[in-house]
């Protein structure tokens, strides 16, 4: 299984974004967060009932962000919230979801993100990237400390590559979440495909193979 997340972010796609999302969804990721938080909530609405469709036709999980009460609407039952909007539902809301997911930058934030109930979460942004510019990286110690203060998944985010994803999986993470290059690439299916060949490599060195 891969152990890649997709974030969406339409306004890199260069192209149809539910094209881009079904040819993600056709690759197998782990899951795809469909992030447009920027969107009115009618909007983000319809967009999250096509995805949800695209991704139910491929298996694959799609994970709602921001807006739990669409969640709800749609019977879609993963969501990621940041931790401000996770920290406001209640303990019902919270119940319903079966995948619950927070976007956490210390391992504080990590914490108290196990302890509201998430079954998952985000750290980072662990390298420097473009979609932080000007904001340096938290680093591969900050990942590793947010991997040891939680039992739940942990999921590196900001400027992960096929280059430094066996770094990142190396202190302790779960898997990876990318963005921009799953919204660019010119092959999504070949893109998610260097990661798991990276996996594989390790594995294989791992057990003495050359």
């Amino acid at each position: 299984m891969s152990d890649v997340l997709v974030i969406t972010n339409r306004k890199l796609c260069k192209e149809d974004f539910l094209g881009r999302i079904e040819a993600l969804a056709a690759a197998g990721p782990r899951g795809i967060i469909l992030r447009e938080k920027d969107l009115p909530e009618t909007e983000y609405l319809e967009l999250a009932r096509q995805t949800a469709e695209i991704c139910d036709r491929y298996q694959t999980p799609c994970v709602l962000h921001s807006f739990p009460g669409i969640a709800l609407e749609l019977g879609v039952k993963r969501l990621h919230l940041p931790l401000p909007l996770l920290r406001k539902l209640s303990p019902d809301e919270r119940a319903y979801f079966t995948v619950l997911g927070a976007s956490c930058h210390s391992a504080e934030d990590a914490r108290e993100a196990e302890a509201l109930g998430c079954t998952y979460i985000t750290a980072g942004h662990v390298f420097d990237t473009d979609c932080k510019k000007g904001l340096p990286g938290r680093g591969l110690e900050f990942l590793k400390q947010v991997c040891e203060s939680v039992r739940i998944p942990v999921y590196a985010i900001g400027g992960i590559d096929p280059e430094n994803y066996k770094e990142v999986m190396a202190i302790g993470a779960a898997g990876v979440c990318v963005m921009s290059g799953a919204m660019v690439c010119e092959a999504p299916g070949r893109y998610l495909s260097a990661f798991s060949e990276k996996k594989e490599q390790t594995a294989n060195t791992q057990k003495g193979i050359r």
